[in-house]
């Protein structure tokens, strides 16, 4: 059996390893267009706040454990630029500039997904800069130091943008953050939303949303100036943070089927339309366990759960994903932010006919030091009485607190059900009665 797999990060090497510990005696090679592997992308904000760490830090495991430990032929340097599903064989070429070509039994797409990168002219100039890859990651850990940057300005408010503006406020930069949008954060309730949003000003960030980006270009005085249709923005440093988007091209030209938000559309075996071709990870769709629809919401914890999924599924052991919730959580300053399932907004536009409650609870018991406001944000459906999702905002407590209600949306539960669970208490973790259940005890008078 002849295992390739095409991208050598989370689900290409969680597939790569899980098939050979399965079936040692396979032939599994990894095609990875980099020189690096299996490293943990989340943790590149900050690792850039921190001057004295090194990037490498963040390398899980190094190619040449993969290739002698595990016996994963392992190749890096190496870009597939093309799949021939009639043949079954992938082409491409080295950074050598050398051309290959090799034949596959089972094939695995497991490129990821890229940065959106506006077509805004300026965007290519040295000091405006994406971070997705660890590549990236080290140019402007370098550009930080080399340039002596002192103020920077992020394009986009997403996780990564405000985990940037907080790594990069920790280096001493002043940081300016502009998005086209006119809110914030238009996927989470609005009071949990103020909430993240003093936090990120109190630090000294400015905010401005609703300025559309018209051009970057090199400044007089040195650096660079972002305009938009407002005004314009000086900068040492631009980070580019609109969002990614799947890297599906190779998946597009082989004519697989293409779902939703351009990902390579999969079944819950990981197989796409072409049973000999698998994806996982950030370029490939899943299935929304609220809604029961297609959706692409690409993270960490599916990526990883995927590649061990497909690896299964190639050496005869049939696997199935249940889906995805799209339970996240991040940190900015000392704002924790988390959420799993379906927004007011988003329940709506799926058919629900939702309530939602916004309550304040505590952190610890209200007599323990150290408590902290916790914002919890629920929705649950009228018609059946079902979770549809839960957000949470606070200083302390949040990060593992969702993970309940992210449980009881895998377990399709109603809000009732969720009520009547028995959660852990002691004064130094929460109150008596946990946000999570004071919170559905008020949304089940909605319903």
């Amino acid at each position: 059996m002849k295992f390739v797999i095409i991208g050598g990060d989370a689900a290409g090497m969680s597939a790569a390893s899980r098939a050979k510990r399965n079936q040692p005696e396979f032939e599994v090679t990894v095609l990875e267009q980099t020189r690096d592997v299996s490293y943990s992308a989340c943790g590149m904000p900050y690792n850039i706040a921190d001057a004295g760490r090194s990037m490498e830090d963040l390398v899980v495991r190094q190619a040449e454990v993969f290739i002698e430990k595990n016996k994963i032929n392992l190749l890096t340097g190496h870009r597939v630029t093309g799949i021939d599903p009639g043949t079954r064989k992938v082409m491409g070429v080295t950074l050598e500039n050398k051309s290959f070509t090799m034949k596959y039994d089972a094939l695995l797409i497991a490129t990821g997904a890229g940065p959106r990168v506006s077509n805004v002219p300026g965007m290519d100039l040295p000091g405006v800069m994406p971070l997705k890859s660890l590549e990236h990651g080290k140019k402007i850990k370098a550009f930080i130091d080399e340039q002596n940057v002192k103020k920077a300005v992020i394009i986009g408010m997403g996780y990564i943008g405000l985990e940037m503006c907080e790594a990069l406020c920790v280096r001493g930069i002043t940081v300016e953050m502009v998005k086209p949008g006119p809110t914030f954060l238009p996927w989470m309730t609005p009071e949990l939303s103020r909430e993240v949003e003093a936090c990120v000003t109190a630090n000294g960030v400015h905010l401005s949303c609703g300025h559309a980006i018209t051009a970057i270009t090199p400044h007089g005085g040195g650096g660079l100036t972002v305009m938009t249709d407002k005004r314009n923005f000086v900068a040492d440093l631009v980070i580019s943070a609109s969002g990614v988007t799947p890297c599906s091209e190779l998946a597009v030209a082989a004519g697989l089927e293409i779902g939703i938000s351009g990902a390579v559309a999969v079944d819950d075996m990981m197989r796409t339309s072409d049973d000999r071709i698998y994806a996982a990870g950030d370029c490939a769709d899943a299935i929304h366990v609220v809604t029961g629809k297609k959706c692409w919401i690409p993270l960490a914890l599916r990526a990883n759960r995927a590649g061990w999924a497909v690896a299964d599924n190639v050496c005869g052991k049939e696997t199935r994903l249940q889906g995805v919730a799209g339970t996240a959580v991040f940190k900015v300053f000392d704002m924790q932010v988390a959420r799993t399932g379906l927004s007011l907004k988003e329940a709506v536009n799926e058919g629900f006919d939702p309530a939602e409650v916004v309550i304040q609870s505590r952190s610890k018991a209200h007599s323990h030091p150290g408590s902290g406001i916790i914002h919890v944000s629920m929705v649950g459906d009228k018609k059946t009485g079902r979770l549809l999702g839960t957000q949470m905002v606070g200083t302390d407590g949040v990060a593992h607190r969702i993970n309940a209600p992210a449980v009881a949306l895998h377990a399709g539960m109603t809000v009732a059900d969720l009520i009547q669970c028995d959660l852990a208490y002691a004064p130094p973790f929460g109150p008596v009665w946990d946000p999570v259940l004071t919170a559905a005890n008020q949304l089940i008078k909605r319903l």
